[in-house]
Order: C-alpha cells, then structure tokens, then sequence
C-alpha cells in the first residue's frame, strides 16, 4: 500500500486511469538495471527515479569529461574526472531520496551480466549504450535469463528505440534484426558519438522515450516498441515503425 508521501509525490501519474495506485505500486516493487549512463541513461535514469521505481542499478566504467556536457545532462562541470555511475547515484538520491540506487563503476562483460540478472531477479534491462558489442552481449544475457530489455542508440540526427519481452519464447531479439557477424563486416569501426557526432536533444528524446516504454512495461501497459523498431528522425520530427520478425537462423534466438 501506498504511503500518503508516495501518494503525495506520484500524485500527477496515480491519477492517470492507465496508472492508479495499482500501477504506482509495481513501479515502487520494480528493480531495473541500467547500462550505460551517457546521453541516453542520463534522461532514462531521470525519469525512471522520478517515477519512483524502487530500485536502480546504475552501470558505466567511463569517467565524466567535458565533450560529455553538451549531452549527458546528469553531469555538471564540477563532475569532471569523476566515475559516472557513483555522481549518476548521487544525483539521482538527490532527485528521489526514496529510491534505492546501486553504482557499478565498471563496463558490463558478459560474465558479471549472467552473474547480476540471475541473483538479482531484475524486472528490465534498460540497454543505453553507444556499443555495439555491448548491445549484442545485453541481447544474448537478457535472452538467456528472460529478462525483458528496452534498446535504443542515436547517431547524428537519428534515432532508434526496441523493446524485447524474453518471457515469451517466441520474442525475436536483437540479433535477429541485425545479426553481429553481418553488422561487424558492414561497420568494421567502432561507430558512436565520439566518432561521428550526436544532436544532444536527440538523445534527451530517444532516452525519455526508453524510460516511458520501461514505465509501461512495469504497470503492465501496451509497449509499442515491443518488437517493433522504431526510427526517429529528429531533422524532420517524424517517427515510423517496422516489425521486428524471428529468425530461425538466429544464431541467439533461432530455433
């Protein structure tokens, strides 16, 4: 049961007929993992501990550095050299006192991956990283745990966002939409924001719409990202959506 300070700070969303208390309730049971705390996981953490979901884990290796400014907007200048997950916590504390927030100072490899998503029975993995190795590791130990995961990444001017629900073993995954052997040949170079530039709102955009896919997820509304991609163009603000079908051949999913 909701507390009347809960009932108090939530009040805006509880009121919502798609939300009520009932939905406010799961987001405060809800424990979500989120890797990368860059452009993406700076406005999806935000809003996540906004929303109250009860517990965050915050994972990310890199240190602030002042080209992450113009983006990453849980950072101020005074973060600088400091680890992004520890000041993403404190932040984040600040916003939400309530809350609980766990820093992971260190880049997610698969084995620490495998080891977290089996012991602490996370509800979502939000992946919001600008790796794609670390994409397809996310996809193959969310599939193996059947956790559900909300994926997005932003180039340029552009954006994508899709969600996979790994309760159902029929979900296609990640790698069904771009298998790594055919993504590797086409993109031999690491290609992410500090190679090829990034609009900062973009980011704010594809980021908040991460977090509100993560906060239908856990009240248990329709996900409309769920198996369908969805491409934003931020040069021409306009969204459109493709089906995401399996693969047998799937080296993750496949059958």
């Amino acid at each position: 049961m909701l507390s009347r300070k809960q009932l108090q700070r939530y009040s805006r969303q509880i009121m919502l007929p798609q939300i009520g208390e009932s939905g406010q309730e799961k987001l405060n049971a809800a424990r979500i993992l989120i890797v990368g705390l860059g452009g993406l996981g700076s406005p999806a953490a935000l809003y996540l501990a906004a929303a109250g979901v009860a517990e965050m884990h915050l994972v990310d290796g890199d240190r602030v550095e002042i080209s992450n400014l113009q983006r990453q907007i849980l950072y101020k200048t005074n973060h600088r050299d400091k680890e992004k997950a520890q000041v993403a916590a404190q932040q984040l504390t600040a916003a939400n006192p309530e809350i609980r927030i766990h820093a992971h100072p260190r880049m997610a490899d698969e084995a620490w991956l495998s080891a977290q998503l089996s012991q602490l029975k996370f509800d979502l993995v939000l992946d919001c990283t600008d790796n794609l190795n670390i994409r397809h590791t996310i996809n193959r130990v969310c599939r193996a745990q059947r956790v559900p995961v909300v994926m997005a990444s932003v180039r340029g001017f552009s954006g994508q966002l899709v969600s996979f629900d790994f309760h159902a073993a029929s979900s296609p995954c990640y790698a069904c939409l771009f298998p790594p052997a055919k993504v590797q040949s086409e993109l031999p170079e690491a290609e992410n924001c500090a190679t090829v530039g990034v609009i900062g709102p973009a980011l704010g955009i594809v980021g908040s719409a991460q977090a509100l896919e993560a906060i239908k997820f856990i009240a248990g509304l329709q996900v409309p990202s769920l198996n369908r991609l969805q491409l934003f163009e931020t040069a021409s603000l306009e969204w459109r959506a493709l089906a995401v079908p399996s693969h047998s051949s799937c080296p993750v999913c496949g059958v």
